[in-house]
């Protein structure tokens, strides 16, 4: 049975791959609706029809106009909503704009993250970006984090606020109370309102030297073990990236060029395989019988993880070498050492608060997409 199971699995796997491999060769999106669930992935993306469960998009331009039921999960260089959501908000984009009504809460991290002057939230907001500016109607709390942070629109519940500017513009209504965290003092209109008064957050350095010290104490060398953690981490990802340029040099050239002209494809199905793997491993230890199948299933999925988000590592530096360097850009030592920097860039960002998370997050998508895309063409029958 659990043969059976295991053989069925992979025709769906296959046979999905190649519908959205064929889909993207002729229109350059990819979508599927399950249920009233709604995945689409592309280079640019409309979404022009109500969705009546969940949305769930990546692209390198993403229009939301229609309305959607459930959540909307969203990814890309540009993202636009203009139509209502029924539940909640996850995005992240280079550019990310919100402009309609969302029945629960938003989590949107851009380089210019924005609520439109028609958007209503009706729960909480959390916003990161280098600008994030909030025009709308925030009915809960806001916590927000940028290089700027701007509020001119009503909202219901406290702000908490870190960034290196906060503004507050003529239309700010602030039902409670604003605390924030700047290295410049509030900019504040004459019309803006906050009525549980305004707190300034400072850094927790503490009065005097026996105040300071306990806590550093205390927590310096979790951190500084933390981050060495990390370094080694990353160290481990370079080597594993060597011997993989190594062993598979034009696989890996495949790989990258598959995530540099597909990656709304790329971090869709890399998506979907994070998601449904789990559930499918959950599945086979229901029936008892697959419980073999199950571990195995395991096993090779946490151990394509590592190698997903290398893969995106070693895209990441082929790209560079070959719009920097092209002349150099086969070269093993070269492809190697492009792709240490890139993934030490990973790990640096990967330390920023909310971007970085989401920034890790992307490139494992996308490695995971990309390779599952070039794995198909090595199935027989497959192509």
């Amino acid at each position: 049975m659990w043969k059976r199971l295991a053989y069925a699995l992979c025709c769906l796997l296959v046979a999905t791959l190649s519908i959205a491999e064929d889909t993207l060769q002729r229109r350059d999106v990819a979508e599927r609706r399950s249920g009233g669930d709604l995945f689409i992935g592309g280079g640019s993306i409309t979404v022009s029809e109500p969705v009546g469960g969940d949305l769930i998009a990546a692209g390198g331009s993403v229009d939301v106009d229609a309305a959607v039921a459930g959540d909307a999960i969203t990814l890309g260089g540009k993202v636009r909503i203009g139509g209502d959501i029924g539940r909640s908000v996850y995005a992240a984009a280079g550019q990310l704009a919100i402009n309609g009504k969302v029945g629960h809460n938003v989590r949107m991290v851009g380089g210019q993250a924005e609520l439109g002057p028609k958007s209503d939230i009706a729960g909480n907001v959390s916003i990161g970006g280098g600008q994030a500016r909030l025009h709308g109607t925030v009915r809960g709390h806001v916590q927000a984090a940028g290089g700027r942070v701007l509020i001119d629109g009503p909202v219901g519940g406290d702000v908490v606020a870190t960034s290196g500017q906060v503004e507050l513009g003529p239309n700010a209504r602030i039902a409670g109370k604003l605390s924030y965290r700047s290295s410049e003092p509030l900019q504040r209109d004459a019309a803006a309102q906050v009525t549980g008064g305004v707190e300034v957050l400072k850094p927790s350095l503490g009065g005097g030297r026996d105040a300071a010290s306990a806590p550093v104490e205390r927590h310096e060398a979790p951190r500084v073990a933390g981050g060495r953690i990390a370094w080694v981490w990353t160290l481990g990802l370079i080597v594993l990236a060597g011997v993989l340029l190594a062993a598979l040099p034009g696989f890996y050239g495949h790989v990258a060029r598959t995530l540099r002209e597909r990656p709304g494809l790329s971090m869709l199905l890399g998506f979907a395989l994070l998601v449904c793997t789990p559930v499918a491993a959950l599945l086979m230890f229901i029936t008892l019988v697959g419980i073999p199948l199950g571990l195995f299933t395991t096993a090779i999925y946490l151990a394509l993880l590592p190698v997903a988000y290398v893969s995106a590592g070693i895209a990441l530096g082929d790209w560079a070498l070959t719009r920097w360097q092209p002349d150099r850009a086969s070269g093993l030592r070269w492809r190697l050492l492009a792709t240490a920097v890139a993934l030490v860039l990973l790990a640096m960002l990967g330390r920023i608060p909310w971007l970085g998370a989401l920034v890790a997050f992307a490139a494992l998508l996308g490695g995971l997409g990309a390779l599952m895309l070039q794995l198909r063409r090595l199935v027989p029958g497959a192509g």
